[in-house]
């Protein structure tokens, strides 16, 4: 956000105008941000994410779906999308993907093989021990 860098430059004496000018945007939405630097919604949806993070962690297959009529159950009045973009900004995803379906991250990667170095990557000379890469 580009409010504080205002504020801390409107501290060491330069314009609001110019400084709002040059970042391009209006004075009126620094000072309504000066006025009130934390919104309602700001605030409510770091209260939801926090029990998204409980319900998700109580349990982790489900989606944001599941989240939001969990949410529903508790007293809240919200809606899949909202839930699913507080979900999407924490990073809060079901551990399960659907069939036939390539997801970065959640897809099995290439069997492990045995350590035979032990994680040990010193040598004790020159020529005794070697890595590669069969990528």
């Amino acid at each position: 956000m580009k409010f504080p860098l205002v504020r801390e430059l409107a501290n060491e004496g330069f314009p609001v105008a110019l400084t709002c000018g040059v970042l391009g945007f209006a004075r009126q939405s620094y000072y309504e941000w000066l006025a009130d630097p934390i919104s309602q919604r700001d605030w409510d949806d770091v209260h939801l994410a926090n029990e998204l993070f409980e319900l998700h962690r109580d349990d982790p297959p489900f989606g944001y779906r599941f989240l939001c009529d969990e949410l529903k159950e508790r007293g809240h009045e919200v809606g899949e999308i909202r839930v699913h973009r507080i979900c999407r900004e924490h990073q809060i995803w079901s551990t399960t993907t659907k069939k036939g379906k390539k997801v970065a991250g959640k897809t099995p990667g290439p069997a492990v093989s045995d350590d035979l170095v032990q994680r040990d990557f010193s040598a004790p000379a020159p020529d005794r021990l070697w890595l590669t890469d069969f990528t």
